[in-house]
């Protein structure tokens, strides 16, 4: 946790002169249990890159998220418009891991995994003329290289922040 705090605080501090966005995602928080936060880094009006991680913090729901911990990095191309709603598509490398149910002679284990899934997502932004942030999207990834892992990697979220 440590590392993920002094990586996240160099990453803000080297495009401290630029557009950036840090974001809290609120329906995993209230909903899933889990905590996910985002920093986004404008390149031009748009195109941006970002980061998000997430913490699964609940092991025994029915509905939850399979993964424990998932790093993200994306890039995202933004169709600018004259309102404050925009919309833009995303590409994510999503670095997950967690544990999988293996039966071995009658006797379930878990087994550890770490894997790498692709995918593409969707959504909209609202930027308010204050800097207040909401993204609202969803996408899918398919992990590429453990067999224990799930084949699909959900990546959705309500998600809201500040524009710096």
């Amino acid at each position: 946790m440590k590392k993920l705090l002094v990586a996240f605080t160099l990453l803000t501090c080297t495009f401290g002169q630029a557009q950036n966005e840090i974001k809290f995602d609120i329906f995993d928080g209230l909903i899933l249990k889990s905590i996910d936060v985002s920093f986004e880094h404008f390149l031009n009006n748009e195109s941006s890159i970002g980061v998000s991680a997430l913490f699964n913090l609940d092991d025994d729901a029915s509905f939850s998220y399979n993964e424990k911990t998932m790093f993200t990095p994306y890039f995202r191309h933004h169709f600018p418009s004259n309102t404050n709603w925009n919309f833009f598509g995303e590409v994510f490398l999503g670095i997950n891991s967690g544990d999988e149910k293996v039966s071995n002679d009658g006797v379930d284990i878990y087994e550890n995994y770490t894997d790498a899934a692709l995918g593409v997502s969707v959504g909209s932004k609202y930027v308010s003329p204050k800097g207040f942030v909401i993204d609202i999207y969803g996408g899918l990834g398919r992990n590429l290289f453990d067999s224990l892992s799930p084949s699909i990697v959900p990546r959705v979220g309500v998600s809201i922040g500040y524009r710096l």
